[in-house]
Formats: C-alpha cells, structure tokens, sequence
C-alpha cells in the first residue's frame, strides 16, 4: 500500500504501465434500508449540486446543469493514480503505447467489459465515444488533442497526435472522456438529448431518479469486481446541511471543506467520524482575463498578486502553511522538481513591491477605479457561492482596497453557472484551480492551443493566454521524452508563472473528504491508500467503493 511519502513524489511526465486485473431530503434522515446506517446502502451527500437534480446524463453536452453520478456510471480509458506520483494508468484500456515518435498511440481494451445492458464493449465504442470531441468542438469539454481515432480490430483502437504527445495520456483518464455506447449515443442529437437513461461500463447503474435522489444500484456483472453495498444514493446537501446529517448517520459520506471539524466532528466520534484531505498536485488561483484590459497588463497583474494575504487566507481556512508557493506546482507532491527559488516559498503582502508595480502599468486609481488613456476600470472577483468562497474573496478585496486603493466588486455564482462563464471567458478576475497529471498536466492549460475568443467555450485555458515563451515550454513538455528537456521545460514555466502572472497561486488544493464510518468500514486514508475517495475521479470512485464492507453491526 502506498506510503503518504510515496504519493510526494510525482514524475515530470507520466507515462502508462498495464493494469492488471424511496426519496430522501437533505436535512432529513434516510432511514431504514435508504439511508445511513442500512446494511445494503451507502448515501453520499452532494454539496455542491444546487437543492434539486436534473436528470441529464449527457457527459458530453452543452447543458450546464447534469445530473450527479455520471463519474460511477461511465468509465474513461484511464485512470491519473495520485498514490503514484500522478501516474496515468489503464483501466478500460489494458495497455497504451506511444510509438517512437510520440504521436500514434495503440491502445488494447480489455475484453471483459459490459455495459449496463449486457452489450460487450468493443473498439466501434471506442473509436465512436473518442471521436466525439472531434466532430464538434462544443463537445471537447476534455480538451482533447489528438486529431484522429481508428478501429484496428475489435479490441485495438489507434490514436493519432498532430505532434508527439507523450504527456498527454492524461486526457484519456478523463471523467469528461468517457467510453460511451454506440449503439445508443450514435442515433441521438448530442446538442439537445438529455440521456435520461444512462448506459454505462460503470460498477453502478442508475434505477430510480427524482429531483432530491439518485439511486444508483451496483451490478451483479461488473468486469472489476462485485460491490458489497446493493446501492448508493445521492441527495442534495449543503456545506451547513451536510455536517448536520454526518454528525446524525444520515449520510455516510461527503465532500466537505469543513474549518474546525477537527473538533466539531472528529472530536465526536474518532473511530468513526474521519475527516481527510487529499493534495490535488494544484492550487485555488486567482485567474486574470488577459485577453481584456485591464488584465492584459503584467504589470497590473503583478500588483494584484502581491497583495494577495494568502496566510491570512489559510488561517481563515484553518489550514496553516498551506499557502500555495507562486508556480502552480505543489510542493507536497512536485518537491523535487521546483526551482530551489520557489521551493517551500510563501509569499507575503509586500505593499511597497505591489505600489511599484502598479505605477509602471500606467495605471492610476481614481476613485476606487482603474483609469488609463481615458479609460477607467471597475474590476470584479467571481467566486463559486457553493463552497462558500465569499469570506476568503472579502480578505483579498479588502487588501486590495487597503494597499492599492482598488475596489473589487464580489460576484458569488453557483459552481456550475461559473464553469460556464469561466469557460466562456465571461469574467474579469476568478477564482479556480489548477491541477493535471504531472508538470505537463498542470502547465498544458497556459497552451494558446485551447485558447478561444472570449465567448466562445474553451476547454481549458480560461484566462485566455497567449504567450510564445509558454506555447515552446509546454509543446516541449508535452512532446519530449527526455528527463532533461522536460527538467528545462518545467523550470520555464515555473518562471513563467512565478514572473507573467498568467494565474496567481493562493492556497494548495486538496480534495476534503468527510466520513461517517459507522456504516461503511474499508475507507482510504491520506497516509496509506490506493485511491482517493473523491466521486469526481471516477475510476477512484469504483475502487473505494470496492474495498468497502458492511460494519459489524
């Protein structure tokens, strides 16, 4: 079993390796064989999915709204293991090769794999679901890169690259790049079907569905093993809500960035109430719209960041010492890899810095406004409401009023509402994370390749960035197979970062995993696991549930 120090420890690039092998209301309790405490039930809370569901079960289409468990039903290629340094490893997939160039990669399926209606994956499903992202851009949520898939034989698929593209199997590990049915999807208008009915490879199934629950049931013929639970349900909770229904049994299981919960929940009950955190390999960021002024301006941007109190931030947050280092590499996992300038780096408010750099961007403060040539600048911070981010983004405002005299306007926004504006460029300064398999995961989403007119969707690349000096470093890190050009690669983006301020680091991500225990026995830790217990990795998802066992009751 990996070792937390194992899990510090992240490889440049990553490269693949064969895989063997009734309702309820939040707030209330499920009860009997529907909620916490049964036998044959595990209930997961969603903090962060609204009041209500909606049943559209379309990964793929443009509908900001989806319904949650999506990531338990359908299965991507691979899988990013963050026991293993962020390694990108098979899972639909039994192997993936790169040839020597770097740019066809032959992937082999397995084939003992299903769908939920008994039909046997092949490589047409294959080559049909990663081909999607291709017909329509609007569908290339993944950001996918490769420009051609095809069928060799029933279980060998090939994919091509326009460039080599050794670093880029992350993508294949997607949630966003499922492998989906032909035989359903290809008779349907992807723009407008909801796929209210979900057919997946997935250990779970959907069988019931109302606006306040999902009832997932697992499979009897899954190909990676057989769930000891007969169902998972899903309710809609809220950041208050959901520690409430813990604390009772009512759910057994949340995502919950909880500041105090040491003593508010794990105090209650230490053998059965657990609190984990999990390091993502990114950071919360405060991104800039660089195709717009004001935020064109480096020097601008610098002034911004430096007034960021990020420790006043992580103490907020009850998390001391994890203020984010300024390259958007984490040292808890990229230790080795940073630039002795930047390791174990915090940074601190530095006012006279800050003043220095908002005088060479020409700008002056009028007002609370940004004024140049004419022009003047009422800025705007948009943060997902969802987690409660309001107290974190008045901290930043204050300061920036207080040091450089700049009034910020807060725009809280529900998550999936943000998502949208934030790809769609609609925003001045906003809050997100950056995160991805290895150095070349997180710095591909600076690419001018994803970029897009503010407006239209983009993938990835929400600030709009376009510089040569990252287009070099990241197409070095992305096509290169070896140690040292990929070294010198991952250095230039960290200056990049740390010096053009595309993005500014604030505190280091992690997944925050609240569990009720009393139930459900097996559960992962951050000091010894295989998987993270967090539903948005999929593949994760299944092998967690997998190790679980009923409680001796």
């Amino acid at each position: 079993m990996p070792t937390r120090r194992t899990f510090v420890r992240a490889a440049v690039a990553a490269f693949a390796v064969p895989l063997g092998v009734s309702s309820c209301t939040a707030g209330t309790g499920a009860g009997g064989s529907g909620g916490g405490g049964s036998t044959d039930t595990l209930v997961f809370g969603k903090t962060d999915g609204g009041t209500t569901f909606v049943r559209n079960f379309n990964v793929f289409g443009p509908a900001a709204q989806k319904a949650p468990g999506s990531e338990m039903i359908y299965e991507p290629l691979a899988r990013v293991d963050y026991s293993d340094g962020a390694k990108v490893k098979p899972w639909l997939a039994k192997s993936m090769v790169f040839d020597k160039a770097g740019t066809t990669l032959t992937v082999r399926l397995r084939d003992d794999v299903t769908f939920s209606d008994g039909k046997k994956m092949t490589a047409d499903d294959v080559e049909f679901s990663l081909g999607i992202p291709l017909s329509d851009p609007s569908f290339n949520t993944g950001g996918v890169t490769y420009d051609k898939v095809a069928k060799v034989d029933a279980t060998t698929v090939t994919v091509h690259f326009p460039k080599p593209a050794f670093s880029e199997l992350g993508q294949l590990g997607a949630v966003a790049m499922p492998i989906v049915p032909k035989h359903i999807w290809a008779q349907q208008n992807l723009k407008t079907w909801a796929n209210p009915d979900p057919v997946g490879t997935g250990a779970l199934a959907l069988s019931k569905f109302s606006a306040q629950q999902v009832t997932l049931t697992a499979r009897d013929d899954y190909w990676g093993g057989t769930l000891r639970m007969k169902r998972v349900k899903i309710i809609p909770s809220g950041p208050d809500a959901v520690r409430a229904q813990l604390l009772r049994g009512d759910i057994d299981w949340a995502l919950s960035a909880w500041s105090g919960a040491e003593k508010e929940y794990v105090a209650e009950d230490p053998s059965h109430h657990l609190y984990q955190r999990y390091a993502t390999g990114g950071a919360y960021a405060l991104f800039y719209n660089t195709a717009k002024a004001p935020f064109d301006n480096v020097h601008l941007r610098r002034a911004l960041a430096m007034t960021i109190p990020r420790t006043d931030i992580v103490a907020t947050l009850e998390r001391p010492g994890t203020e984010a280092g300024p390259t958007g590499l984490v040292d808890e996992i990229y230790e080795d890899q940073l630039l002795p300038e930047y390791r174990g780096k915090v940074q601190k408010v530095d006012p006279a810095a800050a003043k220095a750099e908002l005088a060479k961007s020409g700008f002056t403060v009028q007002g609370g406004k940004l004024v140049k040539d004419g022009k003047s600048y009422s800025p705007t911070l948009s943060f997902n409401q969802d987690y409660g981010w309001d107290a974190y983004a008045n901290i930043m405002i204050k300061s920036w009023e207080s040091v450089l005299g700049i009034k910020v306007k807060p725009v809280g926004t529900p998550g999936a509402n943000l998502f949208e504006a934030q790809q769609n460029g609609e925003f001045d300064m906003t809050i997100n994370t950056t995160a991805g398999a290895g150095a070349a995961g997180v710095f591909s989403a600076l690419s001018s390749r994803a970029l897009r007119p503010i407006g239209q969707k983009a993938a990835t690349n929400f600030g709009r960035w376009d510089d040569p000096e990252t287009d070099a470093a990241v197409t070095k890190l992305i096509s290169s197979n070896d140690p040292k050009s990929l070294e010198d690669a991952s250095h230039t983006m960290q200056r990049i970062v740390a010096q053009k301020v595309p993005y500014s680091p604030i505190y280091n991500s992690y997944w925050f995993i609240a569990i009720n225990s009393k139930h459900w026995t097996g559960w992962p830790t951050p000091e010894s696991f295989r998987s993270v217990p967090f539903p948005g990795l999929g593949p994760d998802t299944t092998l967690t549930l997998l190790r679980l066992k009923p409680a001796a009751q």
